[in-house]
């Protein structure tokens, strides 16, 4: 197979846990094949790199083999080639372990403890700068 609907790949690479989701992905403007937007039924081929932005992260793979049908998570290495940058990574952890700086929205006004917790997480920050 030389060509598959990119919703269909990313389902079948694990990228995404269900092809719906895939494709709502693709029809918001998360997912772009050679940096240009795409519809879910856009075809890729081998060698295309498809970039998924989940928030805050943009992962970046190239296309090894094109598949439409899912496999099993050790046969990966030979569908996809993770490309992505490490400053993405680093962001991630970056968000990961600051835990406070993007509250989920309707969670309120922080409590005095979590307020505590951001300012000094803050403090540390700028001690870390200044050095």
């Amino acid at each position: 197979m030389s060509e598959a609907r990119i919703d269909k790949w990313l389902w079948a690479a694990r990228i995404f846990k269900t092809r719906t989701i895939a494709a709502d992905a693709c029809k918001n403007g998360r997912v772009a094949v050679d940096g240009v937007n795409v519809k879910p039924s856009r075809m890729v081929k081998e060698g295309e790199t498809v970039s998924v932005r989940k928030p805050p992260v943009t992962f970046s793979f190239k296309i090894l083999k094109t598949i439409e049908q899912r496999v099993g998570a050790k046969l990966l290495p030979e569908i996809y080639e993770n490309v992505t940058p490490q400053d993405q990574y680093d962001l991630l952890e970056m968000n990961r372990i600051s835990g406070f700086v993007d509250r989920a929205r309707g969670t309120g006004r922080p409590t005095k403890k979590d307020r505590r917790a951001m300012d000094a997480f803050n403090e540390e920050i700028y001690i870390y700068e200044e050095e």
